[in-house]
């Protein structure tokens, strides 16, 4: 079951071009954080990311997952999110960089995109969600 994103906060996740900390475990156990673009369908935050990255090995091997999302207007309030990846696709994936190229850069395509590079969305269900501020 997913945990509801209270109402005062779906600000950074619908308005707001915030980046998300997501973490991720490794194969030794340890953390991983990497700061990344996201995007919300209304049920579950959208992470995209190249194959064969460190965070897209983690998400395949080890599906649970935390985000945390800061208000860029007041560091002291942020979202924090649990959860685990119920869904890993490549299908729509370049649609969605470039949407996300959009939103946090005001550019039509995702410029950094590698000749080689397949794209990837995981799609991550909420289990818990805290907030300060």
């Amino acid at each position: 079951m997913s945990a509801t994103i209270p109402e005062g906060f779906k600000d950074l996740l619908t308005t707001k071009a915030t980046f998300a900390h997501l973490a991720t475990t490794m194969s030794n156990g340890h953390p991983q954080v990497t700061p990344v673009w996201f995007s919300y369908d209304g049920t579950h935050i959208l992470v995209n990311s190249a194959k064969g990255r460190v965070k897209d090995r983690n998400m395949r091997a080890r599906r649970d997952v935390a985000l945390s999302i800061i208000d860029p207007d007041n560091a002291y309030r942020y979202l924090q999110l649990i959860g685990r990846v119920v869904e890993i696709t490549e299908q729509g994936a370049d649609a969605h960089i470039d949407s996300l190229a959009k939103k946090y850069l005001g550019k039509d395509t995702y410029p950094w995109r590698g000749p080689t590079e397949v794209r990837v969305i995981y799609k991550i269900t909420v289990d818990k969600a805290q907030t300060m501020g």
